[in-house]
């Protein structure tokens, strides 16, 4: 309650804020300030607030359409590590050192090129020569490049919700900059989503917008311990040790709730670097729980930040997640981004 009439009083930040971001928007749409287009397929994914709207997953679902058919790059700027510059992730990177969710595309598809850099454009100058295609993940703000494919992503709550720019609201970029997109899909939505619901959504976005909209939903998969050995027993009526730094763990929370558990969640901020007294913490939660009917979750993400020291001789297992398609429309996705690289091919 505190934290939100504080937001609130910060009000009148979030309108220069607003006019902050409109006008540097502005010099970018009127060619004022010139944002660097490559020869390369370029693929942006990205969205306009803060928190958690599924970029990961998508970029991951972009890699398995591709992976087959050409040479794939990722680049990220690499949040929550320790280093600068242009760097290559390897299998046996540290997430302090590449971030958490470049590595975690590094050892899910060990055959891509993986690469960090705060400078987009210098990335992409780096990769350029040796790739059939870039993607960059959260890059949509980084208008110094002007990408060829844009990936625009929400979470269906914040649609619902008033759209008010930082940091009032969770609004990082301005609405209209939804115009951007190619393509827009509406992540984390409900299984039943209401016709009120999607007509509501629709007219917001319709305001600034004519991209095709897509409605995506999460699937969790079955939980794997830190050598990808998935777990055997139901995960059902259990006592859970949920610990993760992410955006928004409600979701995750919830899934297991639903299956009969009793979740106790240790929430740190997002892509958190974890210490040994974090986990000494975590251990001592697992240790003081009155039964041996328990395990310890988190995410994928969050796995990458785990040591094989921390946490040994405990069962500790994280979650993947994957989209699905809330509207069978998955083959007509796929169609969009097939379409561009095939076009932007036969023009170079």
């Amino acid at each position: 309650m505190i934290i939100t009439l504080i937001r609130w009083l910060l009000l009148p930040i979030s309108l220069i804020y607003w006019l902050i971001v409109w006008a540097r928007n502005t010099l970018y749409d009127k060619a004022i300030l010139k944002g660097t287009k490559f020869s390369i397929p370029t693929i942006v994914i990205g969205n306009l607030a803060i928190g958690g709207t599924g970029k990961s997953p998508m970029t991951e679902y972009i890699i398995r359409l591709l992976k087959d058919d050409y040479k794939i790059a990722t680049l990220s700027r690499g949040y929550g590590r320790k280093t600068k510059g242009y760097k290559i992730v390897h299998s046996d990177s540290l997430a302090i050192e590449v971030g958490d969710e470049p590595l975690q595309f590094k050892n899910k598809f060990p055959k891509i090129t993986v690469a960090v850099s705060e400078n987009r454009c210098y990335g992409v100058q780096q990769l350029n020569k040796d790739h059939d295609l870039i993607i960059l993940d959260d890059a949509y703000q980084h208008r110094k490049l002007t990408p060829g494919f844009t990936i625009l992503l929400f979470d269906f709550n914040s649609l619902l919700s008033p759209i008010i720019p930082l940091p009032t609201g969770n609004f990082r970029d301005n609405f209209s900059a939804t115009k951007r997109a190619d393509l827009i899909l509406i992540t984390k939505c409900p299984d039943d989503i209401l016709n009120r619901d999607r007509n509501r959504i629709e007219h917001q976005i319709r305001k600034h917008a004519l991209a095709p909209i897509f409605y995506t939903g999460i699937d969790y998969g079955q939980p794997k311990d830190r050598n990808n050995q998935p777990l055997t027993a139901p995960l059902k009526n259990l006592d859970i040790v949920l610990f993760c730094g992410i955006a928004n763990p409600l979701p995750l929370q919830s899934y297991l709730t639903a299956l009969g558990n009793i979740v106790h969640i240790l929430q740190y901020p997002d892509h958190h670097n974890y210490t040994d007294k974090d986990f000494d913490k975590i251990a001592d939660y697992y240790q003081s729980l009155p039964t041996t009917n328990k395990i310890i979750i988190t995410t994928e993400k969050d796995m990458q930040r785990v040591p094989n020291s921390a946490l040994q001789d405990i069962p500790l297992y994280y979650i993947p997640i994957t989209l699905k398609s809330m509207d069978k429309q998955q083959d007509t996705f796929d169609h969009f981004i097939f379409n561009y690289i095939q076009s932007a091919t036969s023009v170079n």
